[in-house]
């Protein structure tokens, strides 16, 4: 069997393309190796690394030039069916689309009035309590609202290392903690008090300004901010 065919499955973690994109991120993979996710295997002396690459190669090995071949030319290469053809065909015009989609435009978040226009719609009415985090670019601009906790009528559970992986993980230097009050009760409790001190301390040592906390419910917010209790 020729050395081309060598099944994937004997392949290192790192170099098999879809684990290489989880270890190492989407940046580090070939177009090759990109376009053999999408058609998931090779033929039968070649695998899908080296189909891809023998595609590319038809096409100069340039993505543009790649994205002019219609079905019918795609189809022309062993391996490659109807499925697969439009499998790629379909990845390259969504990266077409996207470079003349213009960006969604952020929120910049100047108060804690806009913090809460973010946020309210997702939580102010529901019958249980959700925490939630903010992030923010330098810029003080919204990247990402995420969940990160769900709990019963009165409280939920909040664990600090979730809600600062997400915060490295975006590289975001502010943050915005968020939950609500089903009771429509707008004072902070004891343990809101003592969980917002606690996040403080922890976000300090990994250089995350936490820039409010704010309580949602029916009745409006609450920012621990704008009462100076952060």
């Amino acid at each position: 069997m020729s050395d081309k065919k060598l099944n994937i499955k004997s392949w290192s973690l790192e170099d098999r393309p879809r684990e290489k994109l989880l270890l190492k991120g989407k940046e580090a993979l070939t177009d090759a190796e990109l376009i053999a996710i999408l058609i998931g295997s090779g033929n039968r002396e070649l695998t899908a690394v080296g189909l891809s690459q023998s595609i590319l190669k038809a096409a100069n090995n340039n993505l543009h030039e790649l994205g002019k071949m219609d079905i019918s030319e795609l189809m022309t290469f062993k391996g490659i069916g109807e499925a697969k053809a439009i499998t790629i065909t379909a990845a390259l015009e969504i990266g077409r689309r996207r470079q003349i989609t213009d960006p969604l435009k952020q929120k910049k978040i100047s108060s804690s009035k806009d913090a809460y226009n973010v946020i309210a719609p997702l939580i102010a009415d529901l019958a249980y309590e959700e925490f939630w985090v903010i992030l923010l670019n330098n810029q003080l601009k919204v990247t990402k609202k995420v969940k990160i906790s769900t709990g019963g009528v009165s409280a939920t559970i909040v664990d600090a290392k979730i809600l600062f992986k997400h915060a490295i993980q975006t590289l975001s230097n502010n943050i915005i903690l968020v939950h609500n009050h089903p009771s429509g009760s707008l004072t902070p409790s004891q343990s809101d008090i003592l969980l917002t001190k606690k996040l403080c301390a922890g976000a300090l040592h990994l250089d995350i300004k936490i820039t409010d906390h704010i309580i949602v419910s029916q009745n409006g917010y609450y920012s621990f901010a704008d009462d100076g209790k952060l």
